[in-house]
């Protein structure tokens, strides 16, 4: 169609040149113009016919080349389709071989179920059966041991539950037994690696501090008129004077260790000065208070230093520095937080936990110690309270509230490193001091539990109570039992009693026999 069209288009611009030339050329000779024209005309004649021929055969070329691509698309089509078709024909088989299988296996099932239907009916006559015979049988035996059915089972049930707690001791002792021999050896060279790394120092204070004076005048001048020195001093300090016949000697009380050094460096000041007035008073107080804070930094700053420790911010190097002046039981506060750090770091690095945590840990578990007269709370509330507000972790949180029993159970190993060094630290022999009361009703409260327990004859606290040993009824308690009684007696002391390190229970059983010759 479109070679038609190019055909007649040619035509009419062929037309067209061939009017304009006769218009041209009647201008011109008539005779002449014809001639021309017609020599013109044949000229494009022979071009319009050869374009045309060129044109067709161009456009039966580009129809014979489509129609042989077109043919070729319907031959692949057609080999696709039969392809799609041989596939399909395939599936339908396989499917038709699928239908049969699960026929045939429906028709299975079904049979099977008729052959279950048929031997639940004959297991349940045979159940009927049996338990027909079972009752007779259960009423003979009733008859024979002159027991019911359920007093038979009471007394069967009371035998496993003897005979099992018997097996149950018997495997206890054995692994119990197993444990101690492996994590008792482990346990004690951990705890002898870290304690032999770490030699601490232990400082005692009191609550009270005694300070000499050159002569009785300074005395009196310390007094001042109507007691109007002393005063000011108690009131700039917070401290108590304690001014008796004691010669060239005055003491200061009070239970703050900060106030109470500030107090005895400001009263060396102001004797070896001389001038003692209320004015010249308040001015060494706060000139000393000053000195004081700048030592606690220092203090605290060192405490960190020598542990190891560093990020920490400068109010809980501040709360450490205070820990110098605090005593527990006696013992000084900052060489026991210090001796907890390093105990800590040692026993993680044989256990291969963290040991910086650890350390800082160790290094914060007893900051509420350093402001607990001030503040609500435990020093573990307190402590804990200072590391949450300062941006610790919660697992640092739980490490320094569980480093005690009763107040938090501990999360992580770490936690448990705090708790063994904060009490190895505790109970180590000169560490602390306690009142004979505290000690004598101690023992007493160990004797006390001992006793309550059934079948114990007596019972006696003796190595300074770090032994509490019992002795039992042959006739009530037999070798089984003693480990079990040694076990309740254990965990019952842990929980009543609170006590330094550790406490070992000894059940003794023995049997005697007497007679007399004649």
């Amino acid at each position: 169609m479109e070679h038609v069209l190019m055909l007649v288009g040619i035509g009419c611009v062929c037309f067209g040149l061939g009017f304009i030339l006769r218009y041209v050329y009647a201008k011109i000779d008539s005779n002449s113009v014809e001639q021309i024209y017609e020599r013109t005309i044949n000229e494009a004649k022979i071009v319009a016919d050869a374009k045309a021929k060129e044109i067709i055969m161009a456009g039966r070329d580009a129809t014979e080349k489509e129609r042989k691509e077109a043919e070729q698309e319907i031959k692949e089509k057609k080999i696709e389709f039969q392809n799609t078709e041989k596939r399909l024909n395939q599936r339908e088989e396989s499917l038709d071989r699928k239908m049969d299988y699960l026929d045939k296996k429906d028709r299975d099932l079904q049979q099977k179920e008729k052959d279950v239907e048929g031997k639940e009916k004959t297991i349940d006559q045979r159940i009927s059966e049996l338990e027909q015979i079972k009752n007779e049988q259960r009423t003979v035996l009733e008859k024979l041991s002159g027991l019911t059915r359920e007093e038979a089972k009471q007394r069967l049930v009371k035998e496993m539950l003897d005979e099992a707690k018997r097996e149950a001791a018997i495997q206890s002792q054995k692994i119990e037994q197993d444990l101690k021999e492996n994590s008792n050896k482990k346990a004690k060279e951990i705890l002898s690696i870290a304690i032999q790394r770490v030699a601490a120092d232990h400082t005692v204070d009191t609550t009270t501090s005694t300070i000499p004076i050159p002569s009785n005048e300074i005395k009196g001048r310390i007094i001042g008129r109507e007691g109007r020195n002393i005063k000011a001093f108690e009131q700039a300090t917070g401290v108590d004077l304690i001014i008796d016949d004691t010669p060239e000697a005055i003491t200061i009380s009070a239970f703050d260790g900060v106030r109470r050094f500030i107090a005895k460096k400001s009263l060396e000041k102001l004797i070896a000065d001389g001038r003692i007035h209320p004015a010249r008073i308040e001015e060494v107080v706060e000139k000393t208070r000053k000195e004081v804070d700048e030592m606690i930094k220092d203090l605290g700053e060192q405490a960190a230093l020598d542990s190891g420790v560093t990020g920490l911010h400068p109010e809980i190097i501040k709360l450490l520095g205070k820990l110098h002046f605090r005593t527990s039981y006696g013992q000084n506060q900052l060489q026991h937080t210090l001796e907890v750090t390093w105990l800590a770091g040692a026993i993680a690095g044989e256990l291969g936990l963290d040991v910086a945590f650890c350390k800082k840990a160790g290094l914060m578990h007893d900051i509420g110690k350093a402001v607990d007269h001030e503040v609500e709370g435990t020093h573990h509330q307190i402590s804990a309270e200072f590391a949450k507000k300062y941006g610790e972790s919660p697992k640092m949180i739980n490490a320094i509230l569980a480093h005690h029993e009763g107040f938090a159970e501990p999360q992580s190993p770490e936690a448990f490193v705090i708790a063994a060094a904060d009490a190895i630290s505790a109970a180590r022999p000169g560490a602390r001091r306690e009142t004979v009361e505290s000690y004598l009703k101690r023992l007493e409260q160990l004797e006390t539990v001992s006793k309550s327990f059934k079948g114990v004859a007596s019972a006696y606290a003796i190595q300074a109570g770090r032994e509490i040993r019992i002795l039992v009824e042959p006739e009530n308690i037999d070798d089984v039992q003693t480990h079990v009684l040694a076990h309740d007696i254990a965990q019952k002391i842990e929980n009543e009693i609170e006590y330094p390190g550790q406490i070992k229970v000894t059940v003794i059983r023995e049997t005697r026999a007497q007679d007399i010759a004649k």
